[in-house]
């Protein structure tokens, strides 16, 4: 199967299809595909740009754009029925300029604020073959319309097609580099040149509020090199071999004597509207957060993540309680695919977040074992657990294909950095620049918050960190919190909101931020805990007992009443005792599924279809809530 239609069937497709038992002991990471969660599956399948946004009719559509449901209202919007692009762009007339930016709006507003265009191909396909001269107009038409909507537009690629009907390139015998084939199909009518690029279209935030953020959640095991190519990242130096890149992410004293994160910590990445990395160093010191997001009109926050097993348990709440869009899983090419990266794997894919992966270190690594390094992680990924296509990044093209088709499931990018040379560095920070908006909160929905940590700051009183779910929240409202050690939540206000040390006067839905709150003590708030609107109704109540569809991946002996473990859901992390089953016997060994009731030792806000994890020692499973039962 070549690599195009590999990219269609990964478009058609994104649900993994369920392991046998006999997949289940194989390793975690083969474990992990059997379960059956379609929910998520088809809620992270919305966030692909042909997600439908509104009922049109069929009527509407030309059968040339039933690939993208989105094109007949984008026709609709911009008069592309009328006129081509290719003319718009060389004809830049009122009408037409106007038209272009009722276009890019709409591409913009699907996009959460910014948007991946070709300059150089129609709606349908084909191309426009343009000329060096037209190339220009029509970048500057684009320049135009982009700027009365309130974006900039950024070359990210260009390209020139001298006679070539289409071009790929080939895979190796040993399928180690499998990449892209060109995403269009190019021209040219007697033997001439034409001019095509990839264009950043980003919408220029007025304020903090309009930030974008895309966080990602940074694991792999313990020396593979996460915190130095974080601090390689956003310091913007590079790392002299022996770990002095990471010492300013570091937040505690032994992490620094021992070189590894044992902790939570947070990174940010900035890029302004033109696409161009935000300095991480102003008058010869490193820039606080508030000065590059000042400066920035996206930003990546980085969750980096602890790699040893003592610390799985927060690295767990870290995946869960944090909402990553995406988790970049570091393997140092020198030690291989070892310790807890098959774990971190397994815990990516049972949460449904997008894989990319990061091998490091190839500037001391052996090509030998590069190669053994590079086979082993095809065949994982390859497996009947993951079942992901491996894409090799080697150019700048790769990096613009493979990140407009990241949003499905299937699709694995690899990258192969060094952190003391910067090979690969430029291919890595291109692809973050362009990796696409998570696009699955609401913010119609009420107001829903997940508290992670909690801070008491002086002068400024009990402050809480989180993740906002669902809805809008307004500095000055007043919001439930719960549920506290019997179940019930109590009303608090918020009187101020901060975003990356940022005040800002409201929250979105998938916006991390911090809330200060009035006349409440910090002893009375724990990680796990909600805010929920005000209006909900009934008023909520925690719950001590509810039911889960659960698999079990791996336990040594069996699972019966009264078996307790740490669960993860969300934010929520405590443990859970298993009162009930389905099962006859009353018993779950490896590769069982069942529904299993389930009690906290103190309550917890729940919702039905969230997913969980539990664990105790090497003991693992997966499953999601059907009902809350009290």
């Amino acid at each position: 199967m070549s690599n195009k239609d590999q990219l269609q069937d990964t478009s058609r497709s994104t649900k993994s299809i369920p392991s046998t038992a006999g997949d289940v002991t194989a390793s975690l990471a083969d474990k992990v595909g059997g379960m059956d969660l379609k929910d998520a599956s088809a809620s992270a399948s919305t966030s692909t740009r042909g997600a439908s946004t509104g009922a049109v009719s069929l009527d509407d559509f030309d059968i040339n754009d039933i690939d993208d449901p989105l094109a007949g209202f984008e026709a609709q919007q911009s008069g592309i029925n009328d006129l081509s692009l290719k003319e718009q762009f060389l004809n830049p007339t009122e009408s037409n300029v106007e038209s272009l930016q009722n276009l890019f709006a709409t591409r913009i507003r699907e996009g959460s604020g910014e948007a991946l265009f070709e300059i150089g191909v129609e709606e349908d396909g084909a191309p426009m073959n343009l000329t060096d001269a037209e190339y220009q107009t029509a970048l500057a038409t684009v320049r135009t319309a982009a700027s009365a909507v309130g974006a900039e537009v950024a070359v990210i690629l260009e390209k020139d097609s001298t006679g070539s009907t289409g071009s790929s390139i080939p895979a190796d015998d040993k399928g180690e580099n499998t990449t892209i084939p060109e995403s269009t199909a190019t021209s040219t009518v007697d033997g001439g040149t034409f001019k095509s690029s990839y264009v950043m279209i980003r919408k220029t935030p007025k304020s903090a509020e309009d930030l974008l953020e895309v966080r990602v959640a940074v694991v792999g095991n313990v020396d593979a090199g996460k915190s130095t190519l974080l601090g390689v990242l956003t310091k913007g130096v590079l790392d002299d071999g022996r770990g002095r890149a990471r010492v300013n992410l570091f937040r505690h004293k032994h992490e620094i004597d021992s070189g590894r994160t044992s902790s939570v910590g947070m990174e940010v990445l900035g890029f302004d509207a033109k696409s161009q990395p935000v300095p991480a160093m102003v008058n010869g010191r490193n820039a606080s957060w508030e000065e590059v997001c000042g400066k920035s009109a996206k930003v990546l926050s980085f969750i980096d993540l602890a790699g040893h097993e003592r610390y799985l348990k927060t690295t767990v709440f870290g995946m869960t309680g944090c909402a990553p869009d995406f988790v970049m899983l570091m393997i140092g090419s020198n030690a291989g695919i070892i310790g807890m990266t098959k774990e971190h794997l397994g815990l990516s894919l049972a949460l449904g977040v997008p894989v990319l992966v990061v091998i490091t270190k190839i500037d001391m690594c052996p090509p030998n074992v590069l190669e053994s390094t590079v086979k082993q992680l095809t065949k994982i990924l390859k497996s009947a657990g993951c079942r992901k296509i491996p894409m090799f990044v080697k150019s700048h093209e790769d990096v613009v294909v493979t990140a407009g088709n990241f949003v499905s499931e299937r699709i694995c990018p690899i990258f192969q950095v060094s952190n003391v040379t910067g090979e690969g560095l430029d291919l890595l920070k291109n692809f973050l620049n362009i990796l696409p908006i998570s696009q699955k909160y609401n913010k119609d929905e009420p107001v829903e918050y997940q508290i992670t940590d909690t801070f008491s700051v002086p002068f400024v009183g009990t402050v809480v960190s989180g993740v906002v779910m669902g809805g809008i929240v307004h500095a000055g409202d007043q919001l439930y919190l719960g549920p506290d050690g019997n179940g019930a939540f109590q009303m608090v206000t918020v009187k101020s909101i901060q975003r990356k040390r940022l005040n800002v006067p409201l929250a979105c839905a998938g916006q991390s931020a911090s809330f200060g709150l009035k006349k409440i003590r910090r002893s009375v708030i724990r990680k796990g805990m909600v805010m929920l609107d005000k209006e909900t109704t009934p008023p909520p109540r925690g719950c001590r007992e509810f039911e889960a569809e659960i698999l079990v991946l791996y336990h040594s002996t069996t699972i019966g009443q009264k078996y307790q473990a740490m669960l993860h859901c969300g934010a929520v992390r405590q443990t859970a005792r298993v009162l009930a089953m389905d099962k006859p016997d009353q018993i779950l060994r490896t590769g069982d599924r069942a529904t299993v009731r389930f009690q906290f030792l103190q309550p917890a806000y729940l919702k039905v279809g969230a997913r969980l994890i539990f664990r105790e020692g090497r003991t693992k499973g997966i499953g999601k809530v059907s009902k809350i039962i009290a």
